[in-house]
């Protein structure tokens, strides 16, 4: 990539060995802040590489140095942080910080491990910040899940038991189809999440698949049809009746766009035809999700605890710390690596048109008019102004 690249070889190799888990009470810490920028470079250096089809040189540092583990464990404690800290962090009595960037970068977080994950398996306004992200990183999710699917024949026995029989994902990903959460009507009009945000969808296009409806089908057809997963499926009348419902949507305009999935609608046609199965009374030893139940059993009782404290001593940063916080936050998210791995033209902050004018000073924001800068100047302006004091400290 010439002048795009983003790690030599040799500090890709150091920062993954760096790689470590963090416990929730640990979020928002100098060390993890440090490991998140770690995180976000060998992100952007992948999405780099995977661009320029320059082979699989973070995937490949991560399984060396066994460091798929270590980024699901993090995954699962940000999940946590999520789920038992935020939530009473915002009911604090004295919540009131002057700027809530660093809590933004917590809850981000999650979304930076999910997309690194993805990109080297494929070969009141902070709220609902966080209820935006959670959607996108459910998307994001489903497009990982999808991968795992691929290997379903290479699984353990203990794992396919756990999507088959457990979370019963065949019905699971009917549900998605039927309910399509990447879809909705807006003023009338059929919007689809695509590539990070809401689009029109003119009525041509109405018909054409998208990636993630694509995703879904393909994950029905790798759990459905591989060997492996239908000798451990059990076709129970609630599943039958569930995986009937596909035959719906598997229209001549569907299998134009996916040929494989006339295997799926002939599948399809005999499972109307066969008696259904018996609940299974199979001994099968499971592996429980023990990350999940250590790092709660860990911290049981503490949560309000550790909300205090990082209240405290994390997420309120005098102006000083914020200072030199946002200068590494500008060396780490580089204009011209972020131009180069965005999917398509930057969006106005304001209104979320195409953009194409910068915010002058810190030249991070974007906007389609002058009016929107205006308007969005009041929220834009306390981070303008930290990441113009980090440019011109360096």
């Amino acid at each position: 990539m010439g002048d795009l690249e983003l790690l030599l070889p040799g500090e890709a190799d150091t920062l993954v060995q760096q790689l470590r888990s963090f416990r929730p009470q640990e979020m928002g810490s100098e060390g993890w802040n440090q490991q998140h920028e770690k995180m976000e470079k060998l992100n952007m250096q992948a999405i780099l590489d995977a661009t320029a089809s320059q082979g699989e040189r973070i995937q490949e540092l991560l399984v060396t140095y066994g460091k798929i583990p270590t980024l699901v464990e993090e995954l699962i404690a940000v999940e946590m942080w999520k789920l038992k800290v935020f939530p009473v962090l915002c009911r604090l009595e004295d919540f009131k910080p002057l700027n809530t960037f660093p809590i933004y970068m917590v809850v981000h977080h999650e979304a930076s491990i999910i997309n690194l994950l993805e990109t080297v398996f494929f070969h009141k306004e902070l709220q609902n910040q966080a209820a935006l992200m959670e959607f996108e990183i459910s998307l994001k999710a489903l497009s990982v899940l999808r991968y795992i699917t691929d290997c379903v024949d290479s699984l353990s026995l203990s794992t396919l038991s756990r999507m088959l029989s457990t979370h019963n994902l065949p019905c699971l990903l009917v549900e998605l189809l039927e309910h399509s959460p990447w879809r909705r009507q807006e003023g009338g009009k059929l919007q689809q999440f695509e590539s990070g945000h809401w689009q029109a969808v003119t009525p041509s296009e109405q018909q054409k698949l998208s990636k993630l409806e694509g995703q879904v089908w393909i994950a029905l057809y790798n759990l459905l049809l591989s060997p492996a997963a239908r000798s451990q499926y059990y076709l129970t009348s609630f599943a039958k009746g569930q995986l009937l419902k596909l035959q719906a949507f598997l229209t001549d305009i569907l299998l134009d766009q996916l040929p494989n999935l006339a295997d799926l609608k002939g599948f399809l046609a005999h499972l109307a035809l066969v008696e259904t199965q018996p609940p299974k009374k199979d001994l099968v030893l499971e592996q429980i999700p023990e990350i999940w139940q250590r790092l709660e059993q860990e911290n049981k009782g503490k949560w309000q605890a550790i909300a205090k404290h990082q209240l405290q001593h994390v997420f309120s940063p005098s102006e000083q710390d914020l200072r030199l916080q946002a200068r590494r936050w500008s060396e780490t998210y580089r204009l011209d690596v972020l131009e180069a791995v965005a999917p398509e033209r930057p969006h106005c902050a304001y209104c979320n048109a195409e953009a194409s004018k910068r915010c002058s000073r810190c030249q991070k924001e974007w906007y389609c008019c002058r009016e929107c800068q205006v308007k969005h100047w009041e929220k834009h302006r306390k981070a303008c102004f930290l990441a113009a004091q980090g440019d011109r400290a360096k």
